[in-house]
């Protein structure tokens, strides 16, 4: 059967609700099935589900803020992303942003992106809320104007709310989310917009998938007659509160599935350029600042590793609780890494060391005057330090390149990780705007030793290096 979700575009929006936690798991469900997934949420859901999960799940920036600089690059970045839509879901809906989408008010990026979808773009929304809010004759009259608007809505189940109460609210399942999502898309026609409206009516008001959403109405009526116990009851009877619960997933979410996996491990990592001294004030260097190089070693801390960070000269502070030793030139960075490297478990090179220096170092400064109108320098090769690693590493131990390469990447990344013995080669393109050098993001494809090849779009550089330490968690076979 055919991948209905494939290279299908996908807005996932989430609202201020303790139900967000379970929005990563259909995000992830959602990429795996090769949807292309972009993430907005409310000020207010940020409280529940962090940025950096979700763009790293997502493979996407994420959508927050209405004037966030990165989605203005776009120009009317909400118009674009709504129009590329195939289909867009809010999903936990929370009470006040059910009164917003159907009164119409825009004021943050979610309800803007709503609003802004093409009469032919499906919009389903989620309710979830406690019980009585959910009652509320205004969020009943909200749902009513938006079904007559055409959303669909998918209704909420009876369970434990987070209150520690027993209704009507709780928002279903990620497996059934999707579900809904792919049952749309295969039923869905992408009419005409003149004759959009009547049709999606249609479909609100008609679509009964099973027999339960048949009763809905009496469901609900039941529901809401039925006692409800009374919050101490409910939390006595139940430990597993809704809040124990957001939290673990948070945590495995963010990594705790491989929480701590490094501990035990010893990773070194060299970042930033080297400087060449062309004579006591001028030097050969390069642009590279180091946020590669120093993320990666904030993420392998996090992970539990014991980390040794060589960086060449730049302008961070190394993080907390991480071995920095400081080198200048491409010769101490080599001395240092070759006299250390034997004794740590993963070792990557993300430094963008010189590849040349000069023959002769000049003391003082050398004067116009005794040059003339041209100075010509003399260079001669650095020591290749990630090839000599690749020579005396042992098996037990991991090797990690980085390639920048301008034309013929791939084919350039396969030819230097073989060359150079390595077991993973992370390749970025001197091509891409806002990534590489200088960037807070990057766009890198990672080569792996199985043949692998796994490219991703322009993601901030600390996600970039979760996804590094996935693979090589992969690779290594502590990805337990």
């Amino acid at each position: 059967m055919a991948n209905i979700l494939k290279n299908k575009r996908i807005i996932v929006g989430i609202t201020g609700s303790i139900a967000a936690y379970k929005i990563p798991y259909l995000v992830r469900e959602l990429v795996k099935n090769e949807a292309i997934v972009n993430v907005v949420l409310t000020p207010s859901a940020k409280n529940f589900v962090t940025e950096i999960t979700l763009a790293n799940l997502s493979r996407n920036p994420v959508i927050c803020e209405m004037f966030d600089l990165n989605a203005q690059k776009g120009g009317a970045w909400h118009i674009h992303l709504a129009h590329e839509a195939d289909l867009m879901i809010i999903a936990p809906c929370s009470a006040s942003t059910l009164s917003k989408l159907a009164s119409g008010l825009c004021d943050n990026s979610l309800t803007t992106i709503a609003t802004a979808l093409p009469l032919n773009v499906p919009l389903l929304v989620a309710p979830a809320m406690d019980s009585t809010m959910f009652e509320s004759p205004a969020t009943q009259r909200n749902i009513n104007i938006l079904k007559s608007d055409g959303v669909i809505i998918i209704p909420p189940e009876e369970g434990e709310l987070s209150s520690g109460l027993v209704g009507i609210g709780r928002l279903p399942e990620p497996d059934i989310l999707l579900e809904k999502i792919i049952d749309v898309l295969e039923k869905w026609n992408y009419t005409d917009k003149k004759t959009f409206n009547e049709q999606k009516l249609e479909k609100a008001t008609t679509e009964t998938p099973n027999e339960k959403d048949k009763n809905y109405e009496q469901r609900l009526k039941e529901a809401l007659e039925k006692n409800i116990p009374s919050l101490a009851d409910s939390v006595e009877k139940d430990k597993w509160s809704a809040e124990l619960e957001f939290t673990n997933l948070k945590r495995k979410l963010s990594g705790d599935k491989n929480y701590m996996s490094l501990a035990g491990k010893k990773v070194l990592i060299s970042a930033g350029p080297t400087i060449e001294k062309i004579d006591d004030v001028r030097y050969i260097s390069n642009f590279s600042s180091g946020k590669m190089g120093y993320a990666l070693a904030e993420v392998a801390k996090d992970l539990g590793a014991e980390v040794l960070l060589v960086s060449g000269p730049v302008n961070i502070t190394a993080p907390e609780n991480v071995n920095l030793i400081k080198v200048t030139s491409a010769q101490e960075m080599f001395e240092t890494i070759l006299s250390n490297f034997s004794n740590y478990d993963i070792i990557i090179m993300s430094a963008a060391v010189a590849d040349y220096t000069p023959a002769e170092k000049t003391e003082g400064k050398i004067k116009k005057k005794a040059t003339g109108d041209k100075l010509i320098l003399e260079l001669k090769s650095t020591n290749d330090i990630l090839a000599e690693i690749g020579k005396n590493k042992t098996n037990s131990q991991f090797l990690v390149g980085f390639a920048l390469e301008s034309e013929n990447e791939i084919q350039n990344g396969w030819i230097k990780m073989k060359e150079k013995n390595c077991d993973m080669m992370v390749v970025n393109s001197a091509n891409v705007p806002d990534s590489g050098f200088g960037s807070d993001d990057n766009t890198i494809t990672v080569l792996r030793k199985d043949g692998k090849e796994i490219s991703y779009q322009k993601l901030p550089k600390k996600i970039c290096s979760l996804e590094i330490f996935k693979n090589i968690l992969e690779l290594t076979g502590n990805n337990q």
